[in-house]
């Protein structure tokens, strides 16, 4: 693993590298430009989630097709992320990236020009959402295990743990600027307007990464790159399996922020501008975790703190039942957000320290499936259940599952060491 340049770097014990600071990370020549790019694409991405979620519920009024607009991105992401992952291991994942990132921008581009073409909002069929979605989800298939498999190569021996962290960050700075941007845009400049910067952050990211200059990965000498060889790989380590089970409940316990977030809204008497409001909550939460993440980690390790995560995911949902106003709405979701973070970094940093290079595309992909494929499920049946019972039963089935998964991946199970150690 390398990255920016080594002639200047401080070692420490041994003559290594010492791990360079997150400032000199983002500054850095090689992951610089990625952790740019990135920030601007989450930033498109949660913009064009929130418009997509405010324009389907204003055709429609049904929580339920919101709740599809997810199921179609996500789902292929859930079915064919593995063989995605055993390409990012065999093949190129810098092209891969870029490749993923021009679907990712079609999707978005070919609804900016719907929107922008239709005389009036009802023009624009719900199913038509769901296909530029499902587009963008192809993107997501392509590019996000090669995403994940391409990180460490970008920083150097040390640093994984710190690259993880930011590039969460990207994620959560992009959820807490992006719905409030979403929802800003399309009540104010429109939905057009919403899903064109939305396409314009996947074109800085493609270009960004397509201008990356990467050292070659070295093979590992009779190394296979099969689908089946990558799910063998879990039985030889189980707590891989279960880190991948919480990225997942991370997955549904972030879910209601997007889809019972205009059910939330109508309730309080709003629009898409407050279903942004809570969506950003969310995201200001998990940005303002990643410095209290780092605090922590002077104290407690990873396994410690991603069932703590799950604990503040699980009591956010429990929580927003009961909240009466828009300001502890706001609360609620922030708490959320901040229990994303502190699962979802905790939960990454332990897959990259504990699999082997060789098998780390597929394994990543398996991290997308639990992460984003849980997602389909979680919005179609949390949408389904606001429609067939009521929000609070959708918020209380989730804040269940979450608590469920957090105690299966206790400290004391995710602290047992890998095979061979």
């Amino acid at each position: 693993m390398s990255g920016g340049t080594e002639a200047d770097a401080d070692t420490g014990a041994g003559g290594r590298p010492r791990p360079r600071s997150f400032s000199a990370l983002v500054v850095d020549p090689l992951y610089g430009p990625f952790f740019a790019g990135k920030l601007l694409a989450n930033a498109g991405i949660w913009i064009q989630n929130i418009a997509s979620a405010s324009l389907v519920f204003q055709i429609t009024g049904s929580v339920f097709l919101v709740g599809l607009v997810s199921f179609a991105q996500f789902t292929p992401q859930l079915v064919f992320a593995p063989l995605s992952g055993a390409m990012a291991d065999r093949g190129d994942p810098k092209r891969q990236l870029v490749l993923g990132r021009a679907f990712c921008f079609l999707g978005a581009a070919v609804l900016t020009g719907w929107v922008w073409a239709a005389d009036e909002l009802a023009d624009v069929p719900a199913w038509l959402v769901m296909a530029t979605a499902t587009v963008v989800g192809v993107g997501f298939t392509i590019g996000g295990p090669a995403m994940q498999a391409l990180l460490p190569t970008l920083v150097r021996e040390g640093e994984v743990g710190r690259a993880v962290a930011l590039d969460n960050l990207t994620f959560s700075v992009g959820r807490a600027v992006g719905p409030a941007a979403g929802g800003v845009l399309a009540a104010t400049a429109g939905y057009e307007v919403a899903f064109a910067v939305a396409a314009a952050g996947h074109l800085v990211f493609l270009g960004a990464v397509a201008a990356l200059r990467l050292r070659g990965v070295p093979r590992v000498a009779g190394a296979t790159f099969s689908v089946r060889d990558g799910l063998r790989y879990l039985r030889t380590d189980p707590v891989v399996a279960l880190v991948i089970l919480g990225v997942g409940a991370v997955g549904v316990g972030a879910d209601p922020a997007i889809t019972l977030a205009p059910s939330l809204s109508e309730e309080l008497g709003g629009g898409p501008e407050l279903v942004g409001l809570f969506a950003s909550s969310f995201g200001v939460g998990a940005f303002v975790a990643f410095f209290v993440q780092a605090l922590l980690h002077r104290f407690v390790r990873e396994p410690q703190l991603a069932p703590l995560g799950l604990l503040l995911l699980a009591g956010s949902a429990a929580w927003l039942p009961f909240t009466t106003g828009v300001p502890t709405t706001v609360a609620a979701f922030a708490a959320g957000g901040a229990g994303m973070t502190l699962a979802l970094t905790a939960f990454t940093t332990l897959l990259y320290e504990r699999v082997p290079r060789e098998f780390l595309g597929r394994i990543m992909a398996l991290w997308l499936v639990g992460f984003v494929g849980s997602r389909p499920l979680a919005s179609a049946l949390g949408g389904g259940l606001a429609d067939l019972a009521s929000v609070e039963a959708a918020l209380a089935a989730t804040a269940v599952v979450v608590l469920l998964v957090a105690w299966t991946c206790r400290p004391s199970v995710l602290l047992r060491p890998p095979p061979g150690r």
